[in-house]
This record gives C-alpha cells, sequence and structure tokens, in this order.
C-alpha cells in the first residue's frame, strides 16, 4: 500500500485580476484545480539536467505561483489530494481521486476540474474518470515532462492550457481530457509514446479532439464511446477494486506467468498478445485452466493500435475469452476492473468492452 497524502486545507488562489481587459472576478468561471504530484510538482538538481530529478516534491501552492497568469481566466482554488508519482498510484488512490472529483462537481460553486498528474500512468487514471466521474462539467488532466526547476519547463504553459481549457463552455459534455503540448486528448485515446519529449502524449488511431491556442480551446471531434454520466459505473460505494493483472505474449512465453496470477488470487487477466493478440501453444493451457477457475481473460494486442474483434485468430466463443476491441493493456485493465464490479459472466463483460 502506498501512503496516500490527503490535506485539509483548501488553498484559494489571489490570482485574480480587475485591470483594463480583463474580467472581473464575479464574471469568471471557478476552477478546481486538484493536485496528485508527478513530474510537474517535481524538481531537478539544476535546470539543465533531467537525471536525478525528484517527482511529487513541490506542493500545490508552489506550481501555481509559477502561473500567476491563470488568474485572468478564473477563479481559482488548489487542493492537494495526493502526492506521489504517478507509477506509484494504486487502486485505493485513484478511488479515493475519483470520489474527490465527484464530490467537488457536484458544487454549483464548481465550473470545472484540472488534475494535476504524473505522466507515467496518466492514461490510466485519465481512463478510469472518464468512466467513473458523473457529471458534464469539464475534467481536464495536464502534467510535464520537464520538473519546473528545468529550462524550458512545460509545466507552467500546460497548465494555463489545461485551466483555459477547463473553464471554457465548450468543453462541457466531452468527458476527461487531457491537455499537453497544446493538444487536447480524449481520456480513452490518449496514449504515452515517448520517454522523454514534451510531446510524449497521442492519440494514433483516433487523433485529437482538438488544440489551444491562447486562452482558447478548439474542439474538431468529440468522443463516441460512453463516458461519466453515461456509464453504468458508480465507484461511490466501492471500497476496493477488483484484482486485475497484466501478462505479456511473446516467442516462447511462460504459462508460469498466468498460473503466479491465478494463485495470487486475482479474478481477472489482460493478456497482450502479438499482432491480433494471438494465444501461443505454451500458453493456452495455463488460460483454460485459469477460465476453469472462473478467471476472465481479455484479449488485447500488444501492438501500438488495431482493432481486436471477437474470435480474431483465437476462439473466444470456446475458450471463454473476451476481446479487448482498441484498448491497451493498461486501458483494459482498468475497464476490466470496473466491469468485474457488476458482472461475472462473459457476455456481460464483452459487452462492456464493446460499449466502452
Amino acid at each position: 500500500m502506498i501512503a496516500i497524502m490527503s490535506f485539509a486545507r483548501n488553498v484559494t488562489v489571489g490570482l485574480l485580476f480587475s485591470t483594463c481587459g480583463v474580467a472581473l472576478a464575479s464574471e469568471l468561471p471557478s476552477i478546481k484545480i486538484i493536485a496528485t504530484g508527478g513530474t510537474i510538482a517535481g524538481a531537478g538538481v539544476s535546470s539543465a539536467q533531467y537525471e536525478g530529478y525528484k517527482a511529487a516534491v513541490t506542493p500545490v501552492e508552489g506550481i501555481l505561483k509559477s502561473v500567476p497568469e491563470i488568474g485572468s481566466l478564473a477563479t481559482i482554488s488548489a487542493e492537494q489530494v495526493l502526492q506521489v508519482a504517478s507509477q506509484d498510484l494504486n487502486n485505493d488512490a485513484i478511488l479515493k481521486l475519483a470520489k474527490r472529483v465527484n464530490q467537488v462537481l457536484q458544487s454549483s460553486d464548481t465550473d470545472g476540474v484540472v488534475i494535476t498528474h504524473g505522466t507515467n500512468t496518466m492514461e490510466e487514471t485519465a481512463y478510469f474518470l472518464n468512466l467513473v466521474v458523473k457529471s458534464s462539467k469539464p475534467v481536464v488532466m495536464v502534467g510535464s515532462m520537464r520538473p519546473g526547476t528545468s529550462l524550458s519547463a512545460d509545466g507552467p504553459m500546460n497548465l494555463f492550457r489545461a485551466v483555459a481549457t477547463a473553464a471554457s463552455p465548450d468543453s462541457h459534455g466531452r468527458g476527461v481530457m487531457v491537455v499537453m503540448n497544446d493538444q487536447i486528448i480524449g481520456a480513452r485515446d490518449l496514449v504515452k509514446a515517448d520517454t522523454m519529449t514534451v510531446d510524449t502524449f497521442k492519440s494514433p488511431v483516433f487523433g485529437y479532439l482538438g488544440f489551444v491556442v491562447d486562452r482558447k480551446p478548439y474542439f474538431y471531434q468529440a468522443p463516441s464511446r460512453k463516458h461519466t454520466l453515461h456509464t453504468e459505473f458508480d465507484v461511490e460505494k466501492l471500497n476496493s477494486l477488483p484484482s486485475v493483472g497484466i501478462v505479456m505474449g511473446y516467442q516462447n512465453d511462460m504459462p508460469i506467468v498466468v498460473e503466479s496470477l491465478v494463485s495470487s488470487g486475482v479474478q481477472g487477466i489482460i493478456h497482450a498478445g502479438a499482432g491480433t493478440a494471438s494465444v501461443s501453444k505454451f500458453m493456452l493451457p495455463a488460460i483454460v485452466a485459469a477460465r476453469s477457475k472462473n478467471v476472465h481473460i481479455v484479449r488485447v494486442s500488444r501492438s501500438s493500435s488495431g482493432i481486436l474483434v471477437r474470435n480474431m485468430e483465437f476462439d473466444d466463443d470456446k475458450y471463454g475469452t473476451i476481446s479487448g476491441d482498441t484498448l491497451n493493456p493498461a486501458k483494459a485493465r482498468i475497464l476490466l476492473m470496473l466491469a468485474l464490479t457488476k458482472f461475472n459472466k462473459v457476455d456481460d463483460i464483452q459487452r462492456v468492452f464493446d460499449t466502452y
């Protein structure tokens, strides 16, 4: 279990302007910034050195001081809900975050939420929130690839653009979005594609929702899969999530990995197979044994893009497995966890993957 930090303080940031040409504070939308850590809250040993930097060391107040201009976009309040590098997030943490986001959005005093988050697992948290947030108000996630102490740190501009997006009436009803590098990407389609560059996030199959120019988002498409208010998932009464693991398919892959996960008590396994999520002759007996113990198996591709439909290169009907559509392994795990909070039949879980 990781230590989850929750601060009682709710920092209201005095960044409002009333000079000529800038909207009065009373006319601005109210945006809550929820901080969770990550590189955007990181610090390095020097301004020109990436090696040795530490994530999640700067509190939200410090992040906001680097972007006083956001006070011209919205009335800002901020709250530190977590303070971790995103690879250290667990199920308890994302449940905590989702419940807090829903609480904040219920308030008539809040017009939208911006979540600062590490990039390593941002796509997982974004997709989880996309499925369980119960509001049409904008929820925008943002992070950075360079710590705030770096030359040309990308965090301040990313945060400015994220607030601009969350404050826009055009952002309502579009599900959870990620704004980085001036691009707006839907949570379901978001992929971290590069380990270092500031344009790391891509939507390789379906494209961007839009772009942010200066103080305004420009949208060109909307998500077609169900999200937020239109999903069947509700985490309000959940205290835990089902255990789901991921297994990679490769030449000479070893069934002991599946067997170990089953022995540990998982309720589901994502099998990230080669090509069209093929299952090797080495792995098949372990898959069959797992199904005999009612462990659900979802097949997705280890490839970076492409669709996987039922019975493609593998007899899902015969073996009782589920096809994962276009989801990557990490997101398929998120969806399977939520599906298992409601269903135990293959047909029901397959419907979930076909819907979301």
